[in-house]
């Protein structure tokens, strides 16, 4: 295909493949798109590990990686507190009531405990071990770095800029497109309320052209539509806005290779756009995820307000993951409760098949529908 982002990367199609998952991102990137692997805030060892195991796998081909990084690093290394002292009895016992009431026992104290411990882990934000972790990143061959948490800071421009790394930041806002404008940043991952995971309230439809109309004065950059994409159709039309290729996420989380449990892929293959909800319900902000007893839950008249951000998450992680594990192993009522973040284009996702073919079925999905645009002009 002929695109900006085809020649920037030296890939065949302007499909950008965000994941948790290093097996998906070698995947898409050896089927001609750019896998881009979800780090949040590895420590430099992980990085290390997951990086080297992706440059052995994917025999040359470009990929990147997405992070978490505020835009002004306070040194948070002597933070010391114990979470549970800040979790109001009121959460702790509805969550426990709910669990009881589906038969899931709670998690092992020691294991609830470590759960919690990496979660205010990755509430540290020093300066100095973000930048150990960015530095490790940059001795691999990474082609682009995403931060996912606002402006990325001036440490990252750096070391992007001295390693000829392209720099993204996710956009859910036209105030957030000038802002990294300013900052210098090459690539807007421009997402709508559609997207999974943690959304605005615009959708792609309307953000896309908003955004693009807001950064014509900086023609260096260039947009990525995201939120809901999972056919080729849909990045024909997004392209057709003047974005320059598709952000992914939810599309590849019923692939065979995705790190989805089995119970989440069957609840996503027979969900409808409709199944989501936009909740704080896991993280404490508006974040898109798979309807289930536990999201409808939070939305009671009874239930508490959920947590600011993180503390929610102190309280919800531990007894999702119990939630997942009894899940696997047939229990009904854990099955019930089970959720994930996926966006609205879960109700596209009918089949479970190989990333590989996911690709290539953009790809023809994508040319019947140039096809039909050109029948539509004329030519």
């Amino acid at each position: 295909m002929k695109s900006k982002m085809c020649e920037m990367f030296g890939i065949d199609v302007p499909i950008f493949a965000f994941s948790h998952c290093r097996d998906v991102v070698v995947e898409v990137s050896k089927a001609g798109g750019m896998g881009v692997l979800g780090m949040a805030r590895m420590s430099p060892e992980r990085v290390e590990e997951e990086l080297n195991w992706i440059d052995a796998h994917i025999d040359g081909k470009p990929y990147g990686i997405d992070v978490l990084m505020p835009s002004n690093l306070a040194d948070s290394s002597d933070m010391k507190f114990d979470p549970d002292k800040l979790l109001p009895k009121e959460h702790v016992d509805f969550v426990r009531n709910m669990l009881d009431e589906a038969g899931v026992p709670p998690l092992p104290e020691a294991e609830a405990a470590e759960i919690k411990r990496e979660i205010v882990k990755g509430m540290n934000f020093a300066p100095k071990e973000s930048l150990a972790m960015i530095e490790t990143a940059m001795k691999h061959p990474i082609k682009l770095i995403v931060n996912a948490l606002g402006v990325p800071p001036d440490f990252m421009m750096e070391q992007a800029r001295a390693n000829g790394v392209a720099v993204g930041a996710l956009t859910g806002a036209r105030e957030h497109a000038l802002k990294h404008a300013e900052a210098g940043v090459d690539i807007l991952i421009v997402s709508g309320t559609e997207a999974g995971g943690h959304c605005g309230e615009v959708s792609t439809m309307v953000l896309v052209p908003e955004v693009l109309e807001t950064i014509k004065p900086y023609p260096h950059m260039f947009a990525l539509a995201a939120g809901g994409i999972a056919t080729g159709r849909q990045m024909a039309a997004c392209m057709a806005m003047g974005a320059a290729g598709v952000w992914t996420g939810s599309v590849w989380l019923t692939t065979a290779e995705a790190e989805t449990t089995p119970t989440v892929k069957e609840k996503m293959l027979a969900a409808s756009s409709s199944d989501t909800v936009r909740a704080r319900s896991r993280t404490g902000k508006h974040s898109r995820q798979l309807r289930s007893p536990w999201t409808d839950a939070w939305e009671r008249e009874d239930a508490p307000d959920p947590l600011a951000m993180p503390l929610q998450s102190l309280i919800s992680e531990p007894a999702l993951g119990k939630v997942e594990r009894l899940s696997e192993g047939g229990h009904r009522g854990a099955q019930d409760l089970a959720t994930y973040w996926v966006g609205q284009g879960v109700g596209l996702m009918n089949a479970s098949q190989s990333v590989r073919n996911v690709v290539y079925d953009f790809k023809e999905d994508f040319i019947n529908a140039h096809e039909r645009l050109s029948k539509a002009v004329g030519t």
